[in-house]
C-alpha cells in the first residue's frame, strides 16, 4: 500500500501541474481568457496524472538509477517515449470523452496543420515529449525525495485525502452538476 500511496500523490501532483500548464497556455499564450480546462471541478486534469504514471512505469526505469552523464544519453529515447505514450493516451482519452460526454476538451487541434481527427496533433505531442522529459529528469526525482522525507504514514494519509477529494469532485462533476 505504501507504494500505491506514493503513486496517488504523484498522480495528483502531475494532474495539478497539467491543469496549471493548460490554464497558462489558455490565458497567457493564446490569450483566450480563463476557463476550467478540465472535466472535473477542481484544479486538476486526470489525463496528465495518468500520463505521468505511464511515464513513471514505462519510461522512468530507463533512467531512474543511472548516473550523469549516462542518464543524459537516454534523453532522446525518453523524449520519444513520452511523446508517443502521451499521444496514444490522448487519442484513447478523446474517444472515451466522446463516448461519455459527446465531445473532448481539445477539439481545437483541428487548427493545427498536422492533426488526426482533431484528437491528436504534432505540436502538442512534441510538447508532451518535452514536458515528460522534464517530469522524469527534474520533477520526479524531486517528488520522490519529498515523499520519502514525509514518510509512509503521512503519504498514506495524504493519499486517502486525495482519493476522498477526487471522489467528491467526480460525484459533483458527473452527477450533481
Amino acid at each position: 500500500m505504501k507504494k500505491l500511496s506514493k503513486y496517488i500523490v504523484y498522480f495528483i501532483l502531475y494532474a495539478m501541474i497539467g491543469w496549471i500548464y493548460e490554464v497558462f497556455l489558455e490565458v497567457v499564450v493564446y490569450k483566450w481568457g480563463f476557463s476550467n480546462r478540465g472535466v472535473l471541478f477542481g484544479p486538476w486534469l486526470p489525463v496528465y496524472g495518468f500520463g505521468a504514471l505511464i511515464f513513471i512505469f514505462l519510461i522512468y526505469p530507463l533512467i531512474k538509477n543511472k548516473k550523469y552523464p549516462i542518464k543524459l544519453y537516454y534523453m532522446p529515447l525518453v523524449f520519444l517515449g513520452c511523446m508517443l505514450s502521451a499521444t496514444l493516451l490522448e487519442l484513447i482519452t478523446s474517444y472515451i470523452c466522446e463516448a461519455i460526454m459527446g465531445s473532448w476538451p481539445w477539439q481545437t487541434y483541428a487548427d493545427y496543420k498536422i492533426n488526426f481527427q482533431a484528437r491528436i496533433a504534432l505540436s502538442p505531442s512534441i510538447r508532451f515529449g518535452l514536458g515528460g522529459t522534464f517530469f522524469l529528469y527534474v520533477l520526479q526525482p524531486l517528488f520522490e525525495k519529498i515523499t520519502n522525507k514525509l514518510g509512509d504514514k503521512k503519504v498514506k494519509i495524504i493519499s486517502y485525502i486525495i482519493i476522498i477529494v477526487l471522489v467528491i469532485d467526480m460525484i459533483y462533476s458527473f452527477i450533481i452538476k
